[in-house]
């Protein structure tokens, strides 16, 4: 990096970096190595879109009995990023050497000749032995895909509120988190309907969650997709990533990355979901196929910091939904003909 471009990095950016590296050249001095943590991406003919962090992790807690313990939020976090690591990824009988990021992820396309459906290959950083990796390749012929929010859509976190959000993030063992009623029927039902159409989760969630959320997802029957989520932190011109400019983002890439696919976009009523779904929709109006909103209970809802106004979205040319769970937005989509009411 230039001495300019290092300059215009934000200055609490450069701090933490430093922190790091530190914490990584004790861990290292104690014999620990780093290691890639996968998640599941996605990708079409020719190409894979690769997601993943290198970490140096402590080892998960035992029971007594010898058997996996429940697993804090907190654990999560305390893995230790290490930027900028070479990172050789084998994919489609192609070697890749790909560097991660300051933060330690890796987020990048790959060249890759794989059949559709989900796909597995490695990744492995600093000469360790390589770790297993999924992509779930979109065939050319699907025209439509769901985009899910993960935060008190799917899980029910009422993640806007700080404090909340630490003692879920944190504290909670991820098995006390709960499912939000009737979701996990609902996706499945629409993977069901629409066979190998993608699958993605995208949430201003931390990647240092990712691990805790795919255990989330598979224990209470969620269909299994991709994963886009964030780093917590500053960035190089800001204290902290702005989660709607994250979810946008990639809404927008997903438009150019697959510009036949008419998305389903599920989220919910506390956080900026209906506005930046409205956003995406005003820019890429041929890439939605509806949008859907699920409505906190009026608890959720004070935890949360309380709902965004509903805008009026009766003159849109795709169907919006709203329903407290999982089952009201399965009717009503089920009316708008997005699923299948017979189901």
């Amino acid at each position: 990096m230039s001495p300019a471009a290092a300059a215009k990095i934000h200055w609490f950016a450069r701090l933490e970096h430093r922190f790091h590296v530190s914490r990584e050249r004790r861990a290292r001095r104690r014999g620990r190595s780093a290691t890639v943590v996968p998640f599941p991406g996605y990708g079409g003919k020719g190409w894979v879109r690769v997601v993943g962090r290198v970490l140096i992790v402590p080892p998960p807690p035992r029971k007594a009995s010898g058997d996996g313990a429940g697993v804090r939020g907190w654990r999560s976090f305390v893995g230790i990023p290490v930027s900028f690591a070479s990172v050789r990824i084998e994919i489609g009988g192609r070697t890749h050497t790909v560097v991660a990021d300051r933060g330690g992820v890796v987020d990048t396309v790959v060249e890759a000749d794989l059949q559709p459906g989900w796909q597995t290959f490695t990744m492995a950083a600093d000469r360790q032995e390589p770790v297993e990796a999924t992509v779930f390749v979109v065939d050319e012929d699907i025209r439509f895909g769901v985009v899910c929010d993960v935060d008190d859509t799917v899980m029910v976190t009422a993640l806007p509120r700080p404090f909340v959000a630490a003692w879920n993030s944190f504290v909670v063992d991820e098995h006390a988190r709960t499912p939000v009623p009737g979701m996990a029927v609902l996706l499945e039902q629409i993977m069901r309907d629409h066979p190998g159409s993608p699958m993605i989760y995208l949430s201003t969630g931390a990647w240092n969650v990712a691990p805790t959320l795919r255990r989330f997802l598979s224990r209470h029957l969620f269909p299994q997709g991709s994963m886009l989520l964030t780093d917590w932190g500053p960035t190089h011109d800001r204290w902290f990533r702005s989660g709607r400019e994250h979810k946008l983002a990639n809404l927008r890439r997903l438009a150019e990355e697959f510009p036949d696919i008419r998305w389903l976009l599920i989220g919910d009523d506390g956080q900026h979901d209906e506005s930046t779904y409205g956003q995406f929709l005003v820019e890429h109006p041929s890439s939605v196929a509806g949008v859907a909103i699920r409505r906190l209970l009026p608890a959720e809802a004070v935890l949360a910091g309380g709902r965004t106004v509903a805008g009026d979205h009766s003159g849109d040319d795709v169907p919006w939904v709203s329903a407290v769970d999982g089952a009201g937005l399965r009717e009503l989509l089920g009316e708008a003909g997005i699923v299948d009411p017979r189901d």
